[in-house]
């Protein structure tokens, strides 16, 4: 769930930064074109008004207008530095009252190999 959320929003970050909400709001206002088109006439002359151009919307022109200025829809990003407290200049490591080592654990592929029990265990089979 929390890798394909991730996924979700590294997608709408690249489209953000790259300039696709300008693809989606245009996508939009074409859906809603062909949709209050297609109540006047028929499917095909609705999508052939939808394209070729002429007759744009309000949202088309709005979205033409905002692209040629360069504009950006209004969300601004602040970046703040990072501040952290002084540290004491005499900063002193010092070693723990009681130190133990732990023992050693043989990783190695040959401490893995082991012949199986034999014969076999019969509470597997039964």
């Amino acid at each position: 769930m929390s890798k394909r959320l991730g996924n979700v929003f590294l997608i709408l970050a690249l489209l953000f930064f790259t300039g696709g909400e300008w693809i989606v709001l245009q996508s939009v206002a074409w859906m809603g074109m062909v949709v209050s088109y297609s109540e006047r006439a028929p499917l095909k002359e609705a999508l052939t008004q939808t394209f070729d151009g002429r007759h744009p919307c309000c949202l088309c022109k709005a979205i033409a207008a905002a692209e040629k200025s360069g504009k950006k829809p209004q969300f601004s990003l602040r970046l703040q530095k990072l501040e952290f407290p002084p540290l004491k200049e005499n900063l002193v490591f010092t070693a723990p009252s009681q130190f133990e080592l732990l023992p050693s654990v043989d990783s190695s592929a040959q401490s893995l190999i082991q012949k199986p029990p034999t014969p076999p265990p019969r509470g597997f089979f039964a």
